[in-house]
């Protein structure tokens, strides 16, 4: 079944909350309920006015460097060096000690406020007066740059997907009017200048430009386009002037719907992140619980009270596990961020972490391994006639057809065709028409050929084959086929390479979807299915290979899509079927993007396991450094924020 397609979750607003931290890193003063840290870490500074914030601190830490200098340097009594110390540690540590208060209040106990304020005090009172001042200083340097370094992966991910239109030029009779996107509607005019954004999905009225799609779909290479053609809002205009009457109203633009699948992918949460938050549930006071224990046991046996609740204390700093559960949401929203610069939108990280555990991609054929595009493939010529011959003859022949076969045929002609008289179509056989000269001109099946009394060769390669004849005489034939895209093959050896196997499914005749599949480098192909049969054949493949990914349109494949267990979508861009049915919509129509998320995934998903081995071990290690007296205070801080920070900074690497 297909990884927690149903599931939502409620939608947060940072960049960790985004999946589900519940880490409040916004600095917008709401007080979010801790849904993903056991520890319940919520940043105390959040509610503060940066400049305030600022200030306290540096308050704080200088009041701190006195009495360091004091305590070194004059015979302070003890009151004096407990009163210095005991205001810079309220100066710096006011927010914590309260948050601490209302947590506990709340029910909250094990949450990180608490074990620093347990911590700082306890060392109070054991007289280390400047340690505990240092703790709590050197713990909220730490919680501000691990705050600065998420919020500016958040800023850095959104700027990726920086699409979203700020007004729309409104053509009222001769006026241009500047007006919100949300206010125009389906049938009005928009005026787009050089190197604005497009705001609204429209077809072109007037003008003609190259637009930059490349905030869409990750390709850089303009797009050239006139009147008639579509236009997609979040494209930038190039250096011509456009009138573009609106298609769709903003909310159903292709870039309204971009932007919302980008924004609530943090609502479907990978399997580790819930491993990660459940963890941590039990581990905080499973730690703590040990804390008291190295407090009490070797204290009764030793009666050295000062030394083991001490030791304790370095327990109760190391014991928070909000490395991990920082990190790991932030990997994966890095990871879905990343993705979508280079034009792979990924619904969730749960669709994220199931693209890691695919061994089978299923593609569709047409329109997905192939352009879904008649082309000329080869010529061949009569003796005594020229491949530009038959060309000629075919394309004056089919001038005046609307079929696709006649159109592959002009475009590889790429002349203007001399037109002919008295044309004709024959359902099921071809066209006639009749030169200048009067000589009659076929263009056809072997059918016609034969009807017509005409020898010919018979052409047995893959594909549609066209015979022309001329004046009763064979001229030669033309190979049109379907063209295999062009990075068809490259795909199939890169998830070879990475160990996914290939299937491909079509409608077509056996002979061709197997010509086809050998070309591409296709391990398997199920050939002449109907609509219907494709969901059978892709869980026979699911029982025999296991987890499958299908690549399809998005138009005709929702069933097959939806049964997937990741479903993905190429050409999203302009396709609202696509965005809608799919997992992961690829906006480009390049089947090498599935070899590159399936890639960018499993990088994903080696971060977030770096991340909770390095600070299950770092922490794991200091415990056992503080236990047998090694490690001190500055350790613990460092196991704490310290770990959390390296695995933040680590985690963005997701993104690149």
């Amino acid at each position: 079944m297909k990884h927690e397609q149903h599931e939502h979750a409620e939608h947060m607003e940072c960049a960790c909350e985004l999946n589900g931290s519940g880490h409040d890193h916004t600095h917008d003063g709401h007080d979010h309920e801790a849904d993903g840290c056991a520890c319940g870490h919520e940043h105390t500074h959040s509610k503060e006015e940066p400049k305030t914030y600022l200030l306290r601190i540096i308050v704080g830490t200088a009041i701190f460097a006195l009495g360091i200098i004091l305590q070194n340097t004059v015979d302070l009594p003890e009151w004096a060096r407990f009163a210095v110390f005991f205001a810079a540690y309220l100066i710096l540590g006011i927010n914590v000690l309260a948050a601490a208060g209302k947590n506990i209040l709340k029910g909250k106990v094990f949450d990180e406020n608490f074990l620093m304020t347990v911590a700082t005090i306890g060392a109070f009172i054991l007289t280390d007066y400047a340690e505990g001042t240092a703790v709590m200083l050197f713990y909220l340097i730490g919680e501000t740059l691990s705050d600065i370094a998420v919020d500016r992966s958040k800023k850095s991910i959104t700027k990726l997907m920086d699409i979203r239109p700020d007004y729309a030029n409104l053509k009222q009779g001769d006026d241009v009017k500047r007006v919100d996107p949300q206010s125009v509607k389906i049938g009005d005019v928009i005026v787009v200048k050089p190197f604005e954004k497009i705001p609204l999905d429209g077809v072109i009225q007037t003008g003609a430009s190259a637009l930059n799609t490349s905030a869409l779909t990750g390709e850089s290479m303009p797009r050239e386009v006139a009147e008639g053609d579509a236009a997609l809002a979040g494209s930038v205009n190039g250096g011509g002037l456009l009138e573009i009457r609106v298609a769709k109203e903003f909310g159903e633009s292709t870039v309204a719907k971009i932007l919302d699948l980008v924004e609530n992918a943090g609502s479907k949460k990978a399997h580790t992140e819930k491993f990660i938050t459940k963890f941590a549930r039990y581990y905080t006071p499973i730690v703590c619980a040990g804390a008291l224990i190295v407090a009490v046991v070797p204290s009764l046996v030793t009666g050295d009270w000062a030394t083991w609740v001490y030791r304790a204390l370095l327990f109760l700093v190391i014991s928070c596990p909000c490395a991990l559960v920082v990190s790991v949401p932030l990997t994966y929203f890095s990871g879905i961020g990343g993705a979508s610069k280079k034009g792979i939108l990924i619904k969730g990280a749960n669709y994220l972490e199931a693209l890691t555990e695919v061994s089978e991609v299923v593609f569709d054929k047409t329109g997905t391994l192939t352009k879904g595009e008649f082309a000329v493939k080869k010529v061949f010529a009569a003796d005594g006639v020229s491949e530009e011959g038959v060309l000629a003859n075919a394309a004056s022949a089919e001038l005046n057809s609307s079929h696709p076969i006649a159109r592959s045929v002009l475009a590889a002609y790429g002349k203007e065709a001399p037109a002919l008289e008295n044309y004709s179509e024959e359902a099921g056989y071809g066209v006639r028409a009749i030169t200048d000269g009067g000589q009659e001109v076929l263009a056809g099946n072997a059918k016609l050929m034969e009807r017509s009394g005409i020898s010919f060769t018979e052409v047995n390669e893959v594909g549609t084959v066209l015979y022309v004849a001329r004046g009763g005489k064979f001229l030669g034939s033309i190979l049109i086929a379907d063209q295999i895209k062009q990075d068809a093959r490259e795909t199939a050896s890169a998830l070879r390479s990475m160990g996914v196997g290939t299937a491909m499914l079509t409608g077509d005749a056996k002979r061709i979807g197997e010509t086809v599949a050998a070309d591409i480098g296709i391990d398997e192909v199920y050939t002449e299915l109907l609509p219907q049969d494709k969901v059978s054949v892709l869980e026979k493949i699911q029982q025999k290979k296991g987890r499958a990914a299908f690549v399809g349109d998005g138009i005709n494949d929702a069933p097959v899509l939806a049964r997937s267990d990741v479903g993905i979508a190429m050409g999203g861009a302009g396709s609202d079927a696509a965005i809608e049915a799919a997992d992961v919509v690829l906006m480009t129509d390049e089947p090498s993007k599935v070899a590159e998320s399936i890639r960018l995934s499993r990088r994903t998903r080696r971060i977030v396991w770096q991340n909770i081995i390095f600070a299950l071990a770092v922490k794991a290690a200091v415990m056992v450094l503080g236990v047998t007296g090694i490690a001190d205070m500055w350790w613990a801080v460092f196991a704490d924020v310290g770990v959390t920070l390296i695995a933040v900074v680590n985690a963005l690497r997701a993104m690149k």
